[in-house]
């Protein structure tokens, strides 16, 4: 937590700026359409990995369908997560978080340019309508991430329990789903260290709807949970140092 609060202090006056900034976008939709609003997030994301010493390697960015909506699944580790793989994503995404953590300072703006979802854990029913919007807006071609994990403890690089209703956009939709693993994560935002920290993204083979068509969420869980296990155990097995084929890697960013 010591990155992200000294961040908070010493950029206060950039910050303030970037919330100002943010919200007049998000005010004005017929002057800055989801290209510009996205761009000046990607902008945002990219002044605080420098100026937190954050590297993020990036890998498998061909992976990711170039046409059409998908939904992108990831495990969940930290602060640091929707940024290092929004930051690391080609092309306009969104994303579905935790109604409370989306109302904090930043947070709140970012979701806004993002044209992001708040979800509501207390409220089934608000719940179910997030769902069902995900699921249309994917339908119109939007792309979004979600965790289903549903937060954030100590687990660091290993896997929670995947919550199945959170597949159910993915399901309605009948769109292509992207496993997503990210590693090391959770190491800018946490611990006394303003040590440079280095995370991974990886991009995943997607699996398309006829790969799960007629399974249940809890089926398409497991298919995407063993997906990001397996890879973090490749990950693991080296230390850290995983390093896929070349035509896979892509620079650090």
């Amino acid at each position: 937590m010591v990155r992200f609060y000294w961040l908070m202090i010493t950029l206060f006056p950039v910050i303030v700026y970037y919330i100002v900034k943010s919200s007049h976008y998000i005010r004005h939709p017929e002057k800055y359409n989801d290209e510009a609003c996205f761009a000046l997030a990607q902008k945002l994301i990219s002044f605080i990995r420098k100026k937190g010493k954050i590297t993020t390697k990036v890998f498998g960015r061909e992976n990711l369908p170039y046409e059409g909506g998908y939904v992108m699944y990831s495990n969940h580790q930290g602060r640091y997560d929707a940024l290092g793989i929004m930051g690391s994503h080609p092309r306009t995404c969104s994303v579905v978080m935790d109604s409370r953590r989306a109302r904090m300072p930043i947070s709140n703006e970012f979701i806004g340019l993002v044209r992001g979802k708040r979800l509501d854990k207390t409220d089934l029913r608000q719940q179910v309508r997030i769902m069902q919007e995900v699921s249309e807006e994917v339908k119109n071609g939007k792309r979004f991430l979600l965790f289903p994990e549903g937060g954030y403890t100590d687990n660091h690089n290993t896997l929670q329990i995947f919550l199945p209703g959170s597949f159910k956009c993915a399901q309605k939709a009948k769109c292509p789903i992207v496993p997503v693993a990210i590693w090391d994560s959770y190491k800018p935002f946490e611990g006394k260290s303003l040590k440079r920290v280095e995370t991974q993204v990886h991009f995943l083979e997607p699996i398309f709807y006829e790969m799960y068509e007629g399974k249940s969420t809890a089926q398409i869980r497991d298919m995407v949970r063993s997906r990001i296990e397996e890879r973090m155990n490749e990950i693991a097995e080296k230390k850290g140092n995983y390093c896929p084929p070349d035509d896979q890697m892509e620079q650090a960013i």
